[in-house]
């Protein structure tokens, strides 16, 4: 109901929504969960496995029960918490999980079937008889699953991304989280402060405190003034930090609430900061008794939030259940406001007592009455058992620091016996201080002086002069607590209210041997929900170990993940609806490509141009011709940006190319490119590629596209797990660099042209390289050929791609030349036998590539002693070869088995088959490369080319890899 007198700090204008079909009345902005509790409506759902009536649990994300489905059609969203939607004009939010409706759920039947569906029942009843689990258990168990539905209509959402960084990341906008800020925000640190909350001030805004004598509110106004006057302070409300991840990176998932006819908006932020402050506060527990999962059950730091922050009381007749001294507030600000409190049940014998309402020491609440909002409940004391009529009870066992993002990268938290509370380790997190609750500072006033004290540690780790910062005097009463998790008695105890996990299942977990958290959590499902346990993790692990017989700290606790709160999948892939799942990486050049009309390519997750069609073009053929020939004939322009390109710096960084190709390395002077062909531990070839030495010490290394992140890996792992101790920084930078191929006998006019100098093959010989300068721009010239012409690869920061791929396009049109795609640089390739990922296809070797004598006597590396043995080295293994057709069919097809001719086409007569084949305008037929058994021996022979799929029966000849120039005269100029 809403205090008349008592507005709370909720005074914006009443708005008009509906629940369940029914027209109320709330205020904007304020959470629907207000709403509803102001509107008398306690009921708001139905739990997972039994369907039991449950209400408003908590004031907060981790909300387990009251869960909403908000929309219609494709802009419908399940599992919203009404605890954290805002309120607009005409929002309609109905309960989810229930059928008809939620005061009469026909589901509910499985409430009086809980003794067969008690922990692990799956895995019991649905063994036998086998032949029902795929046509009848397993049907009747999905479609049972679930909380919401999504409507299966294309989600239409707005969600973006973006990049933020910063100095210091402060999370949480708390008393410690705000006074952290302001001091390093004064000492000239770049600031950016995330609340998941829509306003500031955190557990200050649901309470009844003073800071300097003054209403709390008062300070939380003056300190977010002088943050937004300040140029180097970024506010992020709405904003949750939902995971820590390596290098000072965090994920942040900012929603902009729906409203005014507007979709709700999402945007997931990857930040990137130097130091971070985490001042997330704490989340209070439950206390585990029969049938404490009933609506109007509520936590007591909740009830407080409601009355205090929105003006809105739980109950006309409220019961304070708790073990700490922190519940007492909520029993106060009830009183104050005019509610009447029927009574303060507290656990412990020595609680203080208060002259304005009745505190029962020594006692437990151990039973509660009401099927769909709570009526009574039963007290048990020294004198025996008491009936106590309420309609809403508030229960506190405790209070725990919000700790999770600690967790994030494998770091256990500590348990506090004085708090009974785990609390985090420090330096969990490299980079990241704790302040305030969240390390068990539970005072307002230590809170603020934690902050304080963890704001000056930032400016100092960043190299900042701090300034003294001056802590406000604020409230410093002492938590008291007595540990509480659980009341025996009849009745189940619910500890996971959403899954309905209750005492008897975890000790039961505990019986049948899951003593580890971790089993136990899978076999009873504790903490599998929506709220990933928030509120009912600590209970459960307290009961697991008294049901064990150990301690907390030796039962340990479960592994907490990213994403903090659920993270919309839609928001992760901002930018890609429609597109599929894998995200699509784009050339500089992409936009100009698509203006000319090029035929995009997926290559990885690349997209390239596969050819340019001219007017007048029929089909692809024609183009690709037509684009050989500019590179034969004139001068063809290629984007290469795909290639892989790694940064290797440091003094070890030769010794490092030197084991992990198979030839040598060592002695590539500056100035200098090498070919390398690199294996892997079992002796097979990796990758191919190029590596420039641009100077002492420094080195790019070129990949092909398909293995630049498995090259990648693979340095990594040599360097960190081989050699260690190896001094050498690898970096990729395939994004940071535009890389565009120049090719064919007018190259070097048109580079001429471009440098404005004279440009002689002596100043720039096959495989030299070398930094260089377009105008102001730095760049990055090497003389290397993929296409067998005298061809140069030009290399710009990426911001400038798409300016220098016009220019080149346009010098190579007035030299009679042009862009070439995909398509013309397979044909290309093929001519002049170069490999790519269909020959090195992960089961050849050097030997079958014909690179047998590029494996370096006399230097270590990886893979060489696999890649000697007898069986990879063995004469009749598949080798490398060309074919060309010489029957009547002239086409050839990649993927097609070759036979002898006289041999009948059956597995046994398999001889090799088809890599990759193109047809050569140079040549004027198709030709391709093959992996022949004993291939190099058989030169001259004819094989028969059969593909069963594309209906072809071809005689061919096998032939040497290379076409075209085997002496390589063109290429060199």
């Amino acid at each position: 109901m809403r205090i008349a007198g008592w507005a709370g700090r909720s005074d914006t204008r009443e708005v008009g929504f509906s629940f369940n079909g029914r027209a109320l009345t709330g205020r904007e902005g304020e959470p629907l969960a207000a709403a509803l509790l102001a509107n008398d409506i306690h009921l708001v759902g139905r739990s997972f496995k039994y369907h039991r009536p449950r209400g408003i649990l908590t004031a907060g994300s981790e909300e387990p029960n009251a869960l909403v489905t908000v929309g219609e059609g494709a802009a419908q969203e399940p599992n919203l918490r009404a605890t954290t939607l805002p309120l607009y004009e005409g929002l309609a939010a109905r309960s989810q999980n229930c059928w008809p409706s939620v005061g009469f759920d026909v589901m509910a039947v499985n409430d009086l079937a809980a003794p067969f569906l008690g922990a692990g029942f799956y895995y019991k009843t649905f063994m036998w008889p086998a032949a029902f689990w795929e046509k009848i258990y397993e049907p009747i168990i999905r479609r049972a699953a679930g909380l919401g539905a999504l409507s299966g209509a294309p989600d239409d959402g707005i969600y973006e991304k973006a990049y933020g960084f910063c100095d210091l990341l402060v999370i949480g906008a708390g008393p410690s989280g705000l006074m952290a800020a302001l001091t390093a925000a004064r000492g000239g640190a770049d600031v950016i402060l995330c609340d998941e909350d829509n306003q500031s001030g955190g557990r200050l805004l649901s309470e009844q405190e003073t800071i300097n004598g003054n209403p709390a509110q008062q300070w939380i106004a003056a300190t977010l003034a002088e943050l937004d006057s300040l140029d180097n302070v970024r506010r992020m409300a709405r904003t949750t930090v939902t995971g820590v991840y390596d290098q000072g990176t965090y994920g942040a998932l900012e929603t902009v609430p729906a409203g005014g006819g507007k979709p709700a908006r999402a945007c997931f932020w990857r930040l990137v900061t130097k130091r971070a402050i985490l001042a997330a506060g704490a989340l209070e527990r439950p206390v585990a008794f029969a049938n404490n999962d009933r609506p109007g059950i509520m936590l007591a730091g909740a009830v407080r939030s409601y009355l205090n922050r929105w003006g809105v009381a739980p109950g006309e007749r409220v019961t304070v259940f708790a073990n700490n001294d922190d519940a007492h507030r909520t029993a106060r600000d009830l009183v104050a406001a005019g509610v009447h409190v029927a009574a303060v049940i507290d656990s412990r014998h020595d609680a203080p007592q208060s002259p304005d309402f009745r505190v029962i020491r020594g006692a437990q609440v151990c039973n509660a009455s009401g099927r769909q909002r709570l009526e009574s409940l039963t007290l048990r004391t020294v004198s025996g058992e008491e009936k106590l009529q309420t309609d809403c009870l508030a229960m506190s066992g405790g209070w725990n620091p919000t700790l999770h993002l600690t967790c994030h990268l494998n770091g256990r938290p500590r348990w506090r016996r004085d708090l009974a509370c785990f609390v985090p380790q420090d330096g969990a997190v490299p980079g990241m201080d704790i302040a305030g609750a969240c390390r068990g500072r539970f005072t307002t006033a230590a809170a603020l002086q934690d902050g304080a004290e963890a704001g000056a540690r930032a400016l100092e780790a960043l190299g900042k002069w701090a300034v003294a910062a001056e802590v406000p005097e604020a409230e410093q009463a002492e938590y008291r607590i007595s540990p509480l998790w659980s009341v025996p008695g009849r009745g189940r105890a619910w500890v996971d209210f959403q899954n309905d996990v209750t005492v008897k299942d975890i000790c039961q977990a505990g019986r049948e041997n899951f003593r580890s958290v971790e089993h136990m959590k899978r076999y009873t499902t504790q903490g599998m929900a929506t709220d990933q346990g928030k509120s009912s993790n600590v209970v459960a692990l307290a009961v697991l170990a008294e049901a064990t017989g150990r301690s907390i700290p030796e039962t340990g606790t479960t592994t907490f993940r990213p994403p903090y709160v659920p993270v919309p999948i839609g928001v992760l892939g901002a930018g890609a609806q429609g597109q599929g799942f894998a995200p699509r990486r784009l050339l500089t050049s992409h936009a100009t490509a698509e203006d000319m009309g090029a035929h995009m390519m997926e290559v990885g997750l690349w997209y390239r141009a596969g050819y340019f069609p001219k007017p007048g073009e029929t089909s692809w053929r024609q183009s690709c011709d037509r684009e050989v020939g500019y590179v034969r004939n004139a001068v063809g322009v290629a984007d290469v940006s795909t290639l892989g390109k790694i940064d290797i710096q440091g003094q070890d960084a030769a010794r490092l190319l030197n084991y992990v190709y198979a030839n040598g390395f060592a002695k590539l002077k500056p100035g200098r490119v090498r070919y390398g062909l690199m294996l892997r531990e079992d002796g097979f070839v990796m990758d191919d590629g190029t590596t420039a030495c641009l100077a002492p010490n420094r080195y790019v290394m070129t990949t092909t596209t398909a293995a630049a992140g498995q090259v990648m890996a693979h340095l990594e792992f040599v360097t960190q797990a081989l050699h260690p101790d190896w001094d050498v920084r690898i970096n990729s930078v395939t994004e940071q660099w535009a890389q565009f191929s120049v090719a064919g006998p007018k190259a070097r006019a048109l580079l001429q042209g471009l440098l404005g100098v004279a440009f002689e093959p002596a100043d720039w010989p096959f495989m030299a390289c070398g930094e260089i300068a377009l105008g102001e721009i730095p760049a990055r010239l090497f003389r290397i050929s993929f296409s067998g012409e005298e061809a140069y690869e030009l290399a710009v920061p990426a911001r400038y791609g798409d300016s220098l791929f016009d220019e080149l396009l346009r010098r190579a049109e007035g030299l009679g030349g042009g862009a070439y795609g995909l398509e013309a640089l397979n044909a290309l390739r093929i001519e002049k036998g170069f490999l790519t990922h269909a020959e090195i296809n992960g089961t050849a070797t050097l030997h079958d590539l014909g690179f047998g004598g590029m494996l370096a006597s006399g230097k270590p590396c990886v893979g060489r002693e696999l890649a000697q043995r007898e069986g990879l080295t063995a004469k009749d293994r598949m080798r490398l070869v060309g074919i060309k057709p010489i029957g009547a069919v002239q086409q050839l097809t990649a993927g097609a088995h070759l036979f002898d001719p006289q041999d009948p086409v059956e597995r046994v007569y398999d001889q090799g088959y088809v890599t990759s084949v193109g047809y050569s305008p140079t040549l004027g037929h198709m030709i391709g490369l093959a992996l022949i058994k004993n291939g190099p021996d058989r030169i001259g022979d004819p094989i028969r080319m059969v593909d069963h799929t594309a209906g072809l029966d071809a005689l061919c000849e096998i032939v040497d890899p290379v076409f075209f120039d085997p002496e390589g005269e063109r290429a060199r100029g």
